[in-house]
């Protein structure tokens, strides 16, 4: 199978290219700066710099994964632009590619695999959520609304489409853990307001495994809660890690000094959603990493 991604060189990205390369398929990727990337991935990996430079060699599946991380900077309003741009517009590139292989009467993929996140949700309390929860609106919802709708117009072309709505992402080098391991290692870490929001979080390798999964499995298609069987709460996910380290976990950052220093920005820490991965669990999926325990103890 020829495999187009774009997000291809990120933290989830490069994993995934390697897995697919592993599998004896045929990976391509989109990226800006091909010259710059070419070191993260494969050397077989196929690198042009947009979507449509790959018209001569139609992709027989597309995973889209572009976007510009959320909690890169504080959410001016110009910051919300790129955010919003970065996720539509990457998506809207290949929408433009399918439309044009129809119009050229070339073969389309059959499956596009188009990215999300928690988000989604926005804030729910404790309350246990699945892919038909009513979302609560906010910013973080508003973008992956529509970031998802973005991806949609390629159902009328036929091709088959499953949206995942990924949570924190964790694994050695990189993702989440790499902004929350110095303090801990120090033993500097702590809770961020009462603890008590939910974090939906997901092993690298799990995540890259659903996304393999929804890419062979024609009968799935539509959104997927991407995460974790069993999320925890930011205090347990604290405590977790601090354990794991053999360190304290005894200084909290108070909800008004995140809302001070971050601004809107502070929601993605203060607030979450008890996210289940109901539709993936009811397809047979089998998470390696169920716990945060034992994804901890694997990366750490």
């Amino acid at each position: 199978m020829r495999v187009l991604i774009t997000g291809g060189s990120g933290f989830v990205g490069q994993r995934l290219c390697q897995q697919l390369v592993a599998q004896g398929h045929d990976v391509q990727v989109v990226s800006r700066t091909p010259h710059k990337v070419r070191d993260r991935l494969p050397e077989v990996c196929d690198i042009r710099e947009s979507a449509q430079a790959f018209i001569d060699t139609p992709p027989d599946a597309l995973v889209n994964l572009a976007g510009e991380s959320i909690a890169a900077k504080r959410w001016s309003d110009n910051q919300k632009k790129r955010l919003l741009n970065s996720r539509v517009e990457s998506t809207a590139q290949l929408v433009a590619l399918c439309e044009q292989l129809n119009a050229n009467s070339q073969p389309l993929p059959q499956v596009m695999v188009s990215g999300s996140a928690m988000g989604y949700y926005g804030d729910q309390g404790d309350k246990v959520v699945d892919e038909t929860t009513t979302p609560t609106d906010e910013f973080a919802h508003r973008l992956c609304a529509q970031w998802e709708a973005a991806a949609r117009p390629v159902e009328a072309l036929g091709i088959r489409l499953a949206i995942i709505r990924i949570g924190l992402v964790l694994a050695a080098g990189g993702g989440s853990l790499q902004k929350m391991l110095p303090p801990f290692k120090l033993g500097l870490g702590g809770r961020f307001g009462d603890g008590r929001q939910f974090m939906p979080w997901v092993h690298r390798d799990d995540l890259v495994a659903v996304i393999i999964l929804l890419l062979n499995e024609p009968s799935l298609s539509g959104v997927f809660n991407a995460s974790a069987p069993h999320p925890v709460t930011n205090a347990e996910f604290s405590q977790t890690l601090a354990r794991k380290l053999n360190r304290p976990a005894i200084l909290p950052v108070p909800a008004f000094v995140l809302k001070a220093g971050l601004g809107e920005m502070s929601q993605l820490l203060l607030s979450g959603a008890d996210m289940r991965p109901a539709r993936l669990l009811k397809a047979g999926f089998t998470f390696q990493y169920p716990t945060l325990d034992k994804a901890l103890e694997a990366i750490l």
